[in-house]
């Protein structure tokens, strides 16, 4: 019996390993039973999309996903790692009011200790969701209303012009889309703010893994394997010129690819972490530091595809044509080069960046804590 009468604000964590097992349907049919909130690791975005989402959590992660976690009193991890950029340098400090139960396939994973009393299931996802179908769960409705509360309440903080940026694509794109995500400052606002139509769409993204380049080689694979279906292809001016010589893969097999590059003209993550760490001592990352970029809907022309130059995400409005149609097409979205990532937690020390005011921290918590 995971879910003991004792517990009124768990959370059911989910991870790759979910899809991986084959479990997306069962976490599905148990958060729409249960009503239980569903947060995702960074890999594991689309497996809460729609009315699902709420956020992702970690270094990155949406700062409402964070607060729940240290709010909470249970958390059901099913398909995730949970490795330092989750949980942080200092296991206490991850969800200090919650009980832990993990799930999963790995047993050196599982051989790590988050909390000294955790419960572990070395089992499949499938299975250990069948489990949790079978036991007798209360309807968490009044947990998850406070949980989507605090999340409206916050939306206005912690955006970016990135996180504007994918938030109008998301808008542009059908229900149930096959999204590819490079590397880069792009893919944590994609992370953040990427939410998809309907529960059946793909976000494929690297992850831990940081390969930079993967995004367009991704959205080929993924347009050949749907049968030439439109495939969504968002990136970084970096990223996307380590493969870039595939646009002549797109125009020769004629793929549906619709790239937006989201292009600051830095290396935005290394760039940043120079701009506030060695005081702007920028090396192969923006202009000063011999990094450029080309005019990317020439070299798109070049290969024979379609392609815009805008100086805002606004302008995408214009195009919802080239968007919906099946032919290939790139626009070249331009970013401030100070575009930043916000929220940060310092997984050395647990604190979020930007702090805000403390009046709003405890209007959130006050919230979470009804």
């Amino acid at each position: 019996m995971i879910f003991e009468s004792k517990y009124k604000k768990p959370i059911l964590l989910v991870g790759n390993g979910v899809r991986t097992a084959g479990a997306v349907d069962l976490v599905h049919e148990f958060a729409q039973k249960t009503n239980i909130p569903l947060l995702t690791t960074m890999n594991g975005v689309d497996l809460a999309q729609d009315d699902l989402r709420i956020g992702f959590i970690g270094t990155h992660g949406n700062r409402v996903a964070n607060m729940i976690l240290n709010e909470c009193d249970l958390i059901v991890s099913v398909g995730a790692r949970l490795g330092i950029r989750q949980v942080g340098r200092v296991t206490k400090n991850f969800a200090p009011k919650a009980d832990l139960v993990r799930c999963d396939i790995d047993e050196y994973e599982l051989s790590r200790n988050i909390k000294a009393n955790e419960k572990k299931y070395h089992t499949d996802a499938c299975d250990f969701m069948r489990m949790l179908m079978n036991e007798s769960v209360p309807d968490y409705s009044e947990w998850k209303k406070q949980c989507l509360e605090a999340k409206q309440f916050l939306s206005a903080y912690d955006k970016q012009l990135g996180n504007m940026a994918v938030e109008k694509i998301a808008s542009l794109l059908p229900e149930n889309p096959n999204v590819s995500i490079d590397v880069g400052m792009h893919q944590c606002w994609c992370a953040q703010s990427l939410v998809l139509k309907g529960h059946e769409g793909r976000i494929h993204i690297s992850g831990g893994y940081g390969t930079m380049g993967c995004g367009l080689p991704f959205a080929i694979g993924s347009c050949i394997a749907s049968k030439k279906k439109p495939v969504y292809c968002i990136a970084g001016d970096g990223g996307f010129q380590m493969n870039i010589q595939e646009l002549e893969t797109v125009h020769r097999e004629n793929l549906p690819i619709k790239i937006f590059i989201l292009n600051n003209k830095v290396l935005g993550k290394i760039s940043e972490t120079q701009h506030f760490n060695h005081d702007d001592r920028f090396a192969a990352t923006a202009v000063s530091g011999g990094y450029t970029v080309p005019e990317f809907t020439k070299v798109a022309k070049a290969y024979g595809i379609r392609a815009a130059k805008l100086e805002s995400y606004e302008a995408l409005d214009e195009y919802a044509r080239w968007i919906a149609d099946n032919e290939p097409c790139l626009f070249d979205i331009s970013l401030p080069e100070a575009s930043f990532l916000t929220p940060k937690i310092k997984f050395e020390t647990g604190v979020i960046n930007p702090k805000l005011d403390e009046s709003i921290v405890m209007q959130v918590k006050a919230i979470l804590g009804r």
